[in-house]
C-alpha cells in the first residue's frame, strides 16, 4: 500500500495540466482553483478504499470465550486377586487375563477420577497409587505378574490396604472394586473387619466374584486339572452391603464387562461444562466505508473533478 500511494503521488506530480496554453506565464500567476487543489483527491480516495476493502476481507472480529468446567472426581482403588486359582480357564484365556483386560477398559472409560491398583494373593501390596495418569496406570496393570508373592487369598488384607490408600482422600466419593475368585484363607485381618473400617471412613465396596464352582488351572506344578475353590459369595455380599455397595457374580468375560459397566453407571462422575462464545464480526466496519469512498471517488471524477483531455 505505501508503494502504491507513492507511485500515484509521483504520477500526479508529473502529469501535464488538463488545458494547454501557448504561454503559461499568465496562467501560473493566477490563484489555484479548488479543483486544482483537489486533483489528487480521487487517487487518495481509491487507495483508502482499497486498504479498507482488504481489511474487510481479512474478517476482523472480536471473540470472547468463557468456559466454566466443574468436576466432582471419584477416588477408586481396583483390588485384583493374583492367586494361582485365577489361572482357571473358564474365562478366555484365563480369569486373570480377562480380569486385567476388563479393568483396563474400565480405566480408559473414566474421565476425572483418580484410580489406584492393589493386587493380592497371600499378601497385598499397592501396584499403583491413586493417579490421574491413566496410561501409566494401565501400564502398571499389565506389568502385574502372578507367582511373585506367596499363594493364597488374603481378601481382608487387600481391603485394608485399599482402605488405607483412601484414608487421606478428600473426594466426595471413595470406592473399592474388589475382584476375587476364592475364599479368604490368609492374612491377619478378616474381610468383615476390613469392611467395618472402610465403612467408618466412608469407603464403598463393590465386590465381584469370578468363576463358577471350579475350573482347570493350566500350567505350573499344579497341572491342567487342578480344582479351584468356590467363591465365598456370602462374605463378598456382606462386605459390599455393609459399606453401601453391591455384590456381583461374573461367570464369563461378557458378564464381567457388564458388571464394570454397571459400576461405572453407579459411580458416574458429574461434569458440568458451560461455554459462552461471543463472536462479533467487524468486517462491515471497514467494508461499508470502503464502498462509500469508492462511490464518492466515482462521483467526483465524473463531476467537479472531471478532467478534460
Amino acid at each position: 500500500m505505501p508503494l502504491l500511494a507513492w507511485m500515484a503521488w509521483k504520477q500526479a506530480r508529473q502529469s501535464a495540466p488538463g488545458l494547454r496554453y501557448s504561454a503559461t506565464t499568465d496562467a501560473q500567476a493566477l490563484p489555484k482553483s479548488l479543483g486544482t487543489r483537489l486533483k489528487g483527491l480521487p487517487t487518495f480516495l481509491s487507495l483508502l478504499a482499497l486498504a479498507l476493502a482488504l481489511t474487510a476481507l481479512a474478517r476482523p472480529q472480536r471473540r470472547d470465550v468463557t468456559v466454566e468446567r466443574t468436576a466432582e472426581g471419584i477416588d477408586i482403588i481396583l483390588v485384583l486377586d493374583v492367586s494361582t486359582s485365577m489361572t482357571a480357564e473358564d474365562f478366555y484365556p484365563n480369569r486373570f487375563e480377562a480380569a486385567r483386560v476388563v479393568a483396563s477398559d474400565f480405566i480408559e472409560g473414566r474421565v476425572s477420577d483418580r484410580i489406584g491398583l492393589v493386587v493380592f494373593a497371600a499378601q497385598a501390596y499397592t501396584q499403583a497409587p491413586l493417579t490421574l495418569d491413566y496410561p501409566f496406570l494401565r501400564r502398571m496393570l499389565f506389568e502385574v505378574r502372578m507367582g511373585l508373592i506367596e499363594d493364597g487369598t488374603a481378601i481382608g488384607s487387600a481391603l485394608a490396604t485399599a482402605t488405607a490408600r483412601l484414608r487421606e482422600s478428600e473426594a466426595e466419593s471413595k470406592v473399592i472394586i474388589l475382584l476375587t475368585d476364592g475364599q479368604n484363607n490368609r492374612g491377619e485381618i478378616d474381610p468383615t473387619t476390613a469392611a467395618e473400617v472402610a465403612q467408618a471412613l466412608g469407603v464403598k465396596i463393590y465386590s465381584i466374584g469370578v468363576g463358577g464352582e471350579g475350573g482347570s488351572a493350566g500350567g505350573g506344578v499344579f497341572g491342567p486339572f487342578m480344582r479351584v475353590p468356590e467363591v465365598d459369595e456370602a462374605t463378598l455380599r456382606q462386605v459390599a452391603e455393609k459399606t453401601g455397595g453391591r455384590y456381583f457374580r461374573a461367570t464369563d468375560a461378557d458378564a464381567l464387562h457388564s458388571i464394570y459397566d454397571s459400576i461405572s453407571e453407579l459411580e458416574r462422575t458429574e461434569i458440568e461444562e458451560t461455554s459462552y462464545i461471543d463472536i462479533d464480526e467487524r468486517y462491515q466496519w471497514f467494508l461499508w466505508p470502503a464502498l462509500g469512498l469508492l462511490f464518492l471517488n466515482i462521483l467526483l471524477v465524473n463531476t467537479r473533478l472531471r478532467r478534460v483531455p
